[in-house]
């Protein structure tokens, strides 16, 4: 019995090993504030559960035949206390978590911004097949399959697609976001602590779906102002010719930064998918 104990504490810790880099490993204040709604619904499915499970091995072990002490009742028809317990318990684990999704889920409205001293940095996103394009409209510069970000500072994101519904996520960040063609969608997120966090599309989106990731850097303030120089220094810029190519189907694609961006590029964009959109339909 204590080799079967040890071995399934052994697979446990196992199993945890793997949350690493995921939503159990939260870097942010969103995606705490996700986990800890996890961790509260977890606790009062628990309450019903485990003694859901105690009370079937019981009643089976004390229903058993050898057990001559078991009351035999097969004129058993209704019991008024039976039926209050039985259905009691079910409502009120719903009603607490209802209330703990309900309550969360307008605390963590995606448009909400986090309340912060610093400026938020704000970072424009267009999901492309099969590739991430970010613009940071206020300093002029944008990259594809990596976004670097200072701690401590929100991040306002707006986010559209081109082609595909695809989903925005960084598991230890926060909340998902689709993008839409043609559709403008809002996230806010904030990275607490330093380091690389990955970037992933939630929404299978065709044939490179599978390599549709990006890298999130999550860098001191000096640091961001030193990677905003060297991006700048780009010899590449995002035009009207660079995003056609840009937003042909590719796989795989390696990281780019663009030193310049054409004004007001990512409204373009939005206007320009909202239209094609319009002429499909028509």
């Amino acid at each position: 019995m204590k080799r079967l104990l040890a071995a399934a504490g052994w697979i446990g810790l196992a199993a945890l090993a793997g949350c690493k880099e995921g939503v159990l490993d939260p870097k942010g204040p969103i995606a705490f504030a996700e986990l800890q709604i996890l961790y509260d619904s977890l606790g009062i499915m628990l309450a019903i559960v485990v003694p859901t499970i105690v009370a079937t091995l019981g009643v089976a072990f004390w229903f058993r035949a050898s057990n001559r002490r078991a009351r035999y009742l097969p004129d058993f028809e209704h019991s008024g206390r039976l039926e209050l317990l039985v259905w009691a318990i079910p409502i009120m684990t719903v009603l607490l978590v209802g209330g703990v999704a309900w309550v969360g889920s307008h605390d963590l409205d995606p448009k909400r911004p986090i309340e912060a001293t610093a400026k938020p940095v704000r970072v424009q996103v267009v999901s492309l097949d099969w590739k991430w394009l970010f613009i940071y409209p206020d300093e002029g510069v944008a990259t594809v399959n990596q976004l670097t970000i200072p701690v401590g500072r929100p991040v306002n994101f707006e986010l559209t697609g081109s082609g595909v519904m695809n989903s925005f996520f960084v598991p230890q960040l926060g909340s998902q976001m689709y993008t839409m063609a043609g559709m403008v969608t809002n996230l806010n997120l904030q990275a607490d602590h330093e380091g690389t966090y990955r970037g992933l599309s939630a929404e299978f989106s065709g044939d490179g779906f599978s390599d549709m990731r990006f890298a999130v850097h999550a860098v001191s303030e000096r640091d961001y102002a030193k990677w905003l120089a060297g991006a700048r220094s780009a010899s590449r810029s995002l035009d009207a010719d660079a995003y056609t190519e840009l937003a042909k189907p590719s796989v795989a694609v390696v990281p780019t930064t663009y030193g310049t961006v054409a004004s007001n590029f990512f409204d373009i964009v939005v206007r320009t998918t909202a239209a094609e959109c319009r002429g499909q339909t028509q």
